[in-house]
């Protein structure tokens, strides 16, 4: 009471100087009674704005004047004054564009809702609207309650459903229409007072399992025809060896099969031992995972590490301790054809890096059948011979500058042979590339893994378009991915 009656004494003093001090008493916001009053100025004598304001802020107090309205009225839309409160006809129009309400927690913030003009002056996507409302309209709650978007949000998000900004929105014109499939929001930690709209190009890689399935598999947008090798995926296991013999062996199909064999018949060889005979065949590959094979195959001689292939209803094979590749019929269970390989090393002479006596390698690809092999005149480079499947006639030969123990493995794919730098280096590549029909080899480094860390054997398979390898007692394959041609 001391308080109020020094401010009448005050009051009532300056009256008696000027006209112009006056008392006021208004409630506050929380029911509490406020006196104020105001006083001339002993040095003016009067404020040109005094009526009226300075203009700017004028104008700042009427904008805000009208969002607060705005605000109170769609509160009492949606029932803030109570259970009898009727929704405007504009906000149902509004609401029933939308697929569902949108509401955000009532902060002390205040509403931050970005205007047209402002998305049009950041040059926002269409596409990053939808995010950017979301995070402009919903800032982190520190109060209780909900608030359904305003009048201009909602307008923006409807307009970013439809792809588009509703045309002679405010701003001068309309926002981009188009969408870039490629470009993503980010949003960078910035102080809550202001939040910057940000959208940036974003490379996407495409998925590992698209190129598994779509690119690197049969049926795949590269499956006819031929092409340079561009890719090669991740090992799939399809069987385990459950003994020593099997620590390094073969296994295959044949791309080219003759009744009563298909192309799901699986063949495998465990090249452990000095008597290496027996040719294991099973129905289809889940069989091989299982371990149980339709028949066992005893072959009239031993066969020499694993070279070995299967094409046109033949098992082709370099007969241990021998220079020779001999044709094992599958249906006669006979040997067809043997032919001496001239000059060829073997039993160690010329074997890949991980040795094995790898000297003498046999592969098929989309043209044929290969031998791969070194002599003593190409002083351990390797040495392509095309082969006739039938009477295992040389019909051409081809010397590269590649040395045979510089590499791990080898196969061909289109008359193209390609070499693996490692045979146990987990993260090995595809090193180099030998092309026949243009007598000319280069640098490579696709990468290729080795899970298990002892690759002994690898060929290509071209109907299938993927890789058949054996990794320390593990029978996988590879998917790979070949450029146009």
């Amino acid at each position: 009471m001391l308080g109020l009656w020094v401010l009448l004494w005050a009051s009532l003093a300056l009256r008696g100087r000027s006209n112009t001090a006056f008392l006021r008493r208004a409630p506050d916001s929380a029911g509490h009674c406020i006196y104020s009053f105001t006083v001339a100025s002993p040095v003016e004598a009067a404020c040109p704005e005094a009526a009226g304001g300075v203009p700017e802020l004028r104008a700042e107090l009427a904008a805000l004047a009208a969002r607060l309205s705005r605000l109170e009225s769609r509160e009492r839309a949606v029932g803030g004054s109570g259970p009898g409160a009727a929704r405007e006809p504009q906000q149902v129009a509004v609401s029933r564009s939308l697929p569902r309400p949108i509401t955000c927690p009532e902060a002390e913030r205040g509403h931050r809702a970005l205007s047209r003009e402002e998305f049009a002056r950041r040059k926002v996507k269409p596409h990053s609207w939808r995010g950017a409302w979301r995070h402009q309209m919903c800032p982190p709650a520190v109060g209780g309650g909900t608030r359904l978007l305003t009048e201009e949000t909602a307008a923006f998000r409807e307009a970013a459903v439809g792809h588009g900004a509703p045309a002679g929105s405010a701003g001068g014109g309309s926002a981009p229409a188009h969408t870039d499939p490629t470009a993503a929001p980010r949003w960078e930690p910035q102080p809550l007072t202001f939040q910057e709209l940000q959208s940036e190009r974003t490379e996407v890689p495409v998925s590992r399992l698209l190129e598994e399935t779509a690119l690197g598999r049969p049926g795949g947008a590269d499956s006819a025809g031929c092409g340079e090798l561009v890719w090669v995926g991740e090992p799939v296991v399809f069987g385990r060896a459950d003994s020593i013999a099997g620590k390094y062996g073969v296994w295959m199909k044949d791309p080219e099969p003759v009744p009563p064999f298909t192309r799901d018949t699986t063949w495998r060889v465990d090249a452990v031992g000095t008597e290496v005979r027996q040719l294991f065949q099973y129905e289809e590959a889940e069989q091989l995972a299982r371990g149980y094979p339709a028949k066992v195959h005893i072959l009239p001689r031993p066969l020499e590490s694993t070279g070995a292939v299967v094409y046109r209803g033949g098992l082709f094979f370099q007969p241990r301790h021998s220079r020779s590749v001999a044709r094992y019929d599958l249906r006669g269970e006979t040997v067809t054809a043997e032919r001496e390989i001239p000059g060829a090393g073997y039993h160690g002479q010329y074997p890949y890096s991980w040795g094995g006596y790898t000297d003498i390698d046999l592969a098929v690809d989309e043209t044929g059948l290969w031998v791969i092999y070194s002599t003593e005149s190409a002083r351990g480079a390797i040495v392509l011979s095309k082969l006739d499947p039938q009477t295992l006639e040389i019909r051409r030969t081809w010397e590269t500058n590649i040395r045979k123990r510089g590499v791990a493995n080898s196969f061909l794919i289109c008359g193209t042979l390609y070499t693996v730098s490692s045979y146990s280096a987990p993260n090995a590549t595809i090193n180099f590339a030998y092309d026949t029909a243009t007598g000319a080899s280069r640098a490579l480094s696709i990468p290729f893994e080795n899970r298990f860390r002892y690759l002994s054997m690898l060929d290509y398979n071209p109907s299938e378009r993927q890789l058949f390898a054996w990794d320390s007692f593990n029978m996988v394959t590879y998917p790979v991915r070949l450029s146009q041609a």
